[in-house]
């Protein structure tokens, strides 16, 4: 009898529904990843902290309107999970060209607060303390994904840390 325990707890584990291997997406359009339609799956990177808000932005049309004040297709807001991969889904409408920009208000209230808030793009360009002070655009060519189905995003994000802006070394 006691030799069954076991066999009888590996059958219950094996008949138990499996976990997903990776968290569902953030936001309000998580089963656009899962299908065929076309959507970006935006991976945050390099978090300074688990607090406040991501906000994803998508863009796409002309790239030379790219980052322009109100040209965004879409934009989420979530709160910053305190543990666990960071990743929101972006469908778009069709397969083309598109850019994402993220940013994380670390403390929430939604204000910029350039000494503890962070940014970045996707294509992940280096970015100054001067574009950040002057909200300089990075390039098209930069910043471009070409999206053809679910299309994953990866996005480290860059604080200023003195007198530079870039990436926090073993971030979350």
């Amino acid at each position: 009898m006691l030799k069954l325990i076991p066999l009888v707890a590996s059958l219950i584990v094996a008949a138990a529904p499996m976990a997903p291997a990776t968290a569902a997406a953030l936001g309000p359009h998580p089963e656009d990843c899962s299908g065929g339609k076309p959507a970006m799956l935006v991976r945050v990177q390099g978090l300074k902290t688990r607090t406040g808000t991501i906000r994803v932005q998508t863009y796409g049309g002309d790239p030379a309107k790219y980052f322009d004040k109100g040209s965004y297709l879409e934009r989420v807001e979530v709160r910053t999970p305190k543990a666990g991969p960071v990743e929101v889904c972006m469908p778009v409408a069709k397969a083309g060209l598109y850019a994402v920009s993220v940013r994380h208000n670390a403390d929430g209230t939604g204000s910029t607060d350039i000494g503890s808030d962070g940014g970045g793009f996707s294509g992940n360009p280096s970015v100054s303390l001067f574009d950040a002070m002057f909200k300089r655009k990075p390039s098209p060519a930069q910043v471009q994904v070409r999206v053809n189905g679910v299309t994953t995003v990866p996005v480290i994000l860059n604080y200023v840390r003195g007198t530079r802006v870039g990436p926090i070394g073993g971030g979350q």
